[in-house]
């Protein structure tokens, strides 16, 4: 199949749709700007109290017959433009495909050469946020604005976040919970400008497969000789980001508090990617209060400096022991992480990781979006993304009367990112929509993408499935309609696109994910109809135990938008450390309505159940996938590195699918 790789068939029509747009957008811009300086933000509300002189108002009272002037000025050109723009939208293509064009930076081929199907099995990273990139005057609504600055902040940190080194701690010892402060900091916080850095002495390389055994030749310092006690290697299976670190529990010295002190800073650790683009980050005009970041803050665009709860996934193995002392001993001593541990392990019979985190996952190889709607926002977001990802749809929906039973003036705000080639893509517009949500092409884009090759040259392919569903409530059955017409188009899709048969089977498939905002929660008695639909006998939810029954760890992912620029959730790391706890969640999620309580979210604090409305999903079934292999969730996080920049949290899922083979 060939993706599109522009809007239009031929430079005729695309030539002409610029020029009838460039008539219509001065009108459209004009109007965005008259109805945002009447809809201000919490934090503009704020300014304008601290504001003694009244300049903000000042200013509006200055620019609003301006904008009205101009408003109406431009109205005649953008009536000409819209009755040219309209019918062009019928030759229209979905989507839009975009390839990175440096291939000095492409690795999409090389990264199929990593899994042959010959391992133990291979690890896969999905993420889904609804980034309400809508017009500037429309995302005031949901409380956020700027959003061409926004849109370049959430590329930034998204790909910030996702090109990390990915570290694992394993203590092999139950006995033996101490790590040495200064061996643990050579191992993890070398500086960038540092020719010498104990990283590099002690063998962590990023593009090389390798197992470290120490080695102390060349060097008689004390630390060096700490550094030979831990085993660092990269396994199969494993992205090459991974830096897996094992513990053997042999050192059981312990460094004086002075030393530990001299090592307490945060680790930095940065991938060659991102030193490669220091030298292109700028403060952009306009810059938002969410894009001023304080010191340490983890998430900023400026800061490489790992969240201390989030930089390592540290797990005890051989034994059970005593979870207290190895937070006291270990995490603290190393001033890497507070409570990670404390976190993982307080479900014991979670066979999976699960965790808040202040950062995207290192290693993330796919990521789907929601609420895109802006073009302009777009492009900004398409080339921060591509600094990561090399392969990208956008601008993914219809417009006009093409194909949906009413008129459709903006897109369907998907967009879809991927480390791995694309082989086929589809979208379908829902044709149930009502209200406001009738007027977006909202639906459901579906793709199948290559991520290795066996070595009977078979192709081994997943497919991903991102869809955003009716957001008005009480459109229970509208809701129901769309997740029926999700799995018929689905199964067309795969049935369209496979090019195996039982008997001669030319791909194999390893996974079959669906992702996107649901806008129904698994805790509301409204949302019951959804909530026992049969999507959810067939894909898997991490998070849920059943119809209107989440985890014990799971938590909301819609944020209260009048608490989001609160100094206490502003940030990554700050909202991170208030989802940690459940009277923090009450107060800056949220959750389900109660006829029987008061409206404001921060009045009914005692009465809230549960950990707020989680209406963004990420599901997986194994139906449909090799038969031999066996797809198993690795780690769940809920993510807070876009606090301030969007009313929702991302979330993201690793998946594992296992060959059962040994390496050979």
């Amino acid at each position: 199949m060939v993706l599109y790789t522009s809007p239009f068939p031929n430079s005729f029509l695309s030539v002409l749709h610029s020029f009838s747009w460039g008539l219509i957008f001065p009108c459209y811009w004009f109007a965005d700007r008259l109805v945002a300086s009447f809809v201000p933000t919490t934090y503009e509300k704020r300014q304008r109290a601290d504001d003694p002189c009244y300049f903000q108002a000042l200013c509006i009272i200055i620019t609003t017959p301006i904008y009205l002037a101009l408003l109406v000025a431009s109205l005649p050109f953008a009536l000409i433009g819209f009755l040219l723009w309209s019918p062009l939208q019928s030759a229209r293509r979905p989507y839009i495909y975009s390839r990175l064009g440096d291939k000095s930076q492409a690795n999409g081929a090389t990264l199929l050469t990593e899994w042959k199907a010959t391992g133990n099995g291979k690890s896969f990273c999905f993420g889904s946020a609804n980034v309400c990139l809508l017009p500037d005057s429309l995302a005031r609504f949901n409380n956020v604005f700027n959003t061409q600055a926004r849109a370049r902040e959430i590329g930034r940190r998204i790909r910030n976040g996702a090109s990390r080194p990915q570290i694992k701690i394993y203590i092999d010892s139950p006995t033996n919970t101490s790590i040495s402060a200064a061996s643990f900091s050579s191992l993890v916080s070398p500086q960038v400008g540092d020719s010498t850095n104990r990283a590099v002495n002690v063998g962590i390389k990023r593009t090389s497969s390798m197992e470290y055994k120490g080695d102390n030749s060349g060097s008689n310092n004390s630390e060096d000789s700490r550094d030979a006690k831990a085993g660092v290697e990269l396994n199969e299976g494993e992205d090459n980001n991974t830096c897996i670190v094992r513990i053997s529990g042999e050192d059981n010295g312990h460094i004086s508090d002075p030393e530990a002190d001299a090592i307490s800073g945060q680790a930095n650790i940065s991938s060659p990617a991102e030193h490669s683009l220091e030298g292109e980050r700028e403060s952009p005009k306009g810059q938002i209060p969410n894009h001023k970041q304080k010191e340490g803050d983890s998430g900023s665009l400026d800061s490489y400096t790992a969240s201390r709860e989030s930089l390592v996934k540290v797990r005890i193995g051989d034994g059970t022991v005593d979870q207290s002392n190895i937070n006291n001993k270990l995490l603290y001593k190393a001033s890497v992480m507070k409570k990670t541990s404390v976190r993982k392990k307080k479900h014991m019979d979670e066979i999976f990781d699960h965790e808040i985190s202040a950062f995207f996952p290192a290693n993330l190889d796919f990521l789907c979006l929601q609420e895109v709607f802006d073009k302009r926002a777009a492009e900004k977001l398409k080339q921060q993304l591509h600094h990561y990802f090399e392969y990208i749809l956008y601008d993914v929906g219809v417009y006009g009367c093409h194909g949906c039973c009413s008129f459709k003036f903006v897109n369907s705000g998907l967009l879809f990112a991927s480390r791995y080639p694309i082989m086929d893509a589809a979208y379908h517009c829902y044709p149930n929509g009502k209200g406001t949500d009738s007027l977006a092409s909202k639906g459901a884009l579906f793709l199948k993408v290559q991520v290795g090759n066996t070595p009977q040259d078979q192709r081994i392919v997943g497919y991903i499935s991102c869809t955003h569903l009716q957001a008005l409530a009480g459109d229970t059955t509208v809701r129901c309609e769309q997740l029926d017409l999700l799995q018929d188009w689905l199964a067309d899709f795969r049935k369209s696109t496979s090019s195996s048969s039982t008997a001669n089977p030319e791909e194999l498939v390893a996974f079959d994910v669906i992702c996107g905002d649901l806008n129904f929660d698994n805790c509301s008695s409204e949302d019951k109809l959804e909530q026992q639909h049969c999507l959810f006998t067939r894909y898997k939810d991490p998070c849920r135990l059943g119809p209107g029954e989440e985890k014990p760890w799971a938590v909301g992912t819609l944020l209260d938008p009048e608490g989001l620029y609160d100094e206490e959730v502003c940030t990554p790391d700050n909202l991170q450390k208030v989802l940690e706890s459940e009277e923090g969640r009450k107060g800056y999620l949220v959750y389900p309505t109660s006829k029987n309580h008061s409206s404001s979210q921060k009045g009914r604090k005692a009465s809230l159940k549960g950990s707020g409305r989680r209406i963004d999903y990420m599901l997986y079934t194994e139906e449909g996938v090799y038969l031999e292999w066996k797809v198993e969730v690795e780690e769940f996080n809920f993510i807070t590195q876009l606090a301030g920049l969007t009313d929702h949290l991302p979330v993201a899922m690793r998946l594992m699918v296992s060959t059962g083979e040994e390496d050979s």
